[in-house]
């Protein structure tokens, strides 16, 4: 039975208890620290656009969770369809208001005034390549850019640190296609038909004593300061403003991801648990 997406509009979100109980566990193995809470102001929605880590699943419950506990914001957030393709979780992820990452959708949205996250980089970015920490890779994509402009929507840029080092890659996506499972992969076409040309390809990696668990390392997320993009008025198809907003925004993740990696440095609060199983 084919899926049938819910009307992103029709959405009951959870409570903060609801979302509190749901992190608990992860709050106290990550210890999460959150700067710049102040930036969101439930009066004015914005698009919240970010840098995606390792996996994509370890921080994303956590921002939304402190974000509706101590702002009262509810983010909804856009997604990869081929996440929707998997029975089970597209229902979990849609029970946290996450919708198709379609137009549509988003100016649906935006129209109802809600706060919409977007991390431009999407599975290729989830896909980290060795040596790919904290890096941006959105490729040729400003369709967050037009979103914006065209509802005249502030952006806020957001970052997050510590995913990325609660694993080492062993091989990633150009290892694995190298291999011989990879050439078999692609001598039937799954690689471009499935994989996006490796794109899909999850890197294999090791977190805690060298098994899948990650390791328990402080998370640290950072919000900006409102981006307002009616400067950008009647552009929403022009390519130099698309681009113009664009490279501002990933600029601005960019500067707050090496805010936080120096405070990440300096932070000598870890208890000698957390710095034992780090390692």
């Amino acid at each position: 039975m084919a899926y049938v997406e819910p009307d992103p509009l029709d959405y009951e979100p959870p409570s903060p208890l609801m979302l509190r109980r749901l992190t608990r566990l992860s709050k106290l193995y990550f210890s999460p620290k959150f700067h710049g809470l102040d930036n969101l102001n439930p009066k004015k929605p914005a698009l919240l656009v970010g840098n995606h880590t390792i996996y994509g699943i370890l921080d994303v419950g956590l921002l939304l969770a402190e974000v509706l506990d101590t702002r009262g914001i509810m983010i909804r957030g856009l997604a990869d369809h081929m996440q929707f393709d998997v029975p089970g979780w597209r229902d979990a992820i849609a029970k946290m208001g996450v919708v198709h990452g379609t137009r549509k959708n988003c100016r649906n949205l935006m129209a109802d005034g809600q706060f919409i996250m977007v991390f431009p980089g999407g599975a290729r970015e989830v896909a980290k390549r060795k040596g790919e920490a904290y890096k941006l890779t959105w490729k040729q994509r400003t369709g967050f850019a037009r979103m914006a402009i065209e509802s005249g929507y502030p952006i806020i840029p957001f970052a997050s640190v510590g995913p990325d080092n609660c694993y080492d890659i062993l091989l990633d996506s150009e290892d694995i296609k190298g291999s011989m499972v990879g050439r078999w992969l692609d001598s039937q076409g799954w690689t471009e038909k499935y994989l996006r040309g490796g794109d899909m390809l999850m890197p294999i990696a090791k977190g805690l004593a060298g098994t899948p668990i990650p390791r328990p390392e402080r998370f640290y997320f950072s919000f900006g300061k409102p981006i307002d993009t009616t400067q950008f008025k009647g552009k929403s198809e022009d390519i130099a403003a698309l681009w113009h907003l664009r490279d501002l925004t990933a600029r601005q993740i960019e500067g707050q991801i090496g805010q936080l990696l120096t405070i990440r440095e300096q932070d000598t609060q870890k208890s000698f648990l957390r710095r034992l199983l780090a390692r």
